[in-house]
């Protein structure tokens, strides 16, 4: 039987994290390990973790190096399954299960699944055993049934939000790129690196994820910076441009210019 181990990178949200472990604990399957990277963050507890400290450099939060260094610990424990779960994200009674059984039948695939965006809770909290009631997955990402699985063609629909793959896989692919410092286009270039590495990407209709409502700013200005960064990366590693809308966006609201082939801040802005 394979050694599952999930991991969560976080700063703050510590009761989502704390939401995430009592799902986890209440699945058709406990994870052996569960590693959570607090980057940044001293004060993070997460009871029955192996927690990981990760400082942060002056241009933002290390997430791409993070994954790594979480992928490394629980490869350390010995785990053959690793788990991704953003810490915004809890657990379905099958998610652990139904991800270690499709890496276990097809280990050199990235396998997701389908995620629900949850409303603010009510004044007591979500009601964790009661989840798949409001099962709603995001429309823009494939959602197969529980009990089915579906190949993935497209690369640009992965997403880091909740991901399963095999320690081989993931050591062939490389991990994430950490180039990408802050938010935005690490992800997407894992994607990529997934298929130009020779793997592939399926979904899994069973390991369901449900997201704790947190307010976002749409588009993200106070990311702008670590987006054109990112998105310049991103560019220098694959010919193309990451993130268009909000780079559409930021441009609408005279932040960035399009000039000579690149993206860059206004000056005045």
């Amino acid at each position: 039987m394979s050694t599952v181990a999930t991991i969560t990178i976080a700063h703050g949200r510590h009761r989502h994290l704390l939401n995430q472990g009592r799902t986890l604990w209440r699945g058709t399957r406990v994870p052996e390990h569960r590693v959570v990277v607090a980057m940044d963050d001293p004060a993070l507890e997460a009871p029955g973790a192996h927690v990981v400290p990760l400082g942060r450099g002056p241009e933002g939060l290390p997430l791409a190096a993070a994954r790594n260094l979480g992928a490394a610990a629980a490869r350390q424990l010995g785990a053959d399954v690793l788990v991704f779960l953003d810490v915004d994200c809890l657990a379905g009674h099958r998610l652990v299960e139904d991800y270690a059984a499709a890496v276990t039948d097809e280990p050199e695939v990235v396998w997701s699944g389908p995620v629900t965006y949850l409303q603010p809770p009510p004044p007591l909290g979500y009601d964790l055993a009661s989840l798949e009631q409001v099962d709603d997955p995001h429309p823009g990402r494939p959602a197969p049934e529980p009990g089915q699985r579906l190949p993935n063609p497209r690369p640009e629909l992965f997403w880091s939000l909740s991901f399963a793959l095999s320690r081989h896989t993931w050591s062939h692919i490389g991990g994430f790129c950490e180039d990408y410092v802050g938010y935005g286009g690490e992800d997407t270039d894992f994607g990529r690196l997934v298929v130009a590495r020779g793997s592939r990407h399926g979904w899994v209709g069973g390991a369901r994820a449900y997201h704790q409502h947190h307010e976002v700013e749409s588009p993200p200005v106070r990311h702008v910076d670590a987006i054109l960064r990112n998105a310049a990366i991103f560019h220098r590693r694959w010919g193309e441009w990451p993130m268009t809308t909000w780079l559409h966006d930021f441009e609408d609201l005279g932040l960035v210019e399009y000039v000579d082939g690149q993206w860059r801040r206004v000056a005045s802005a």
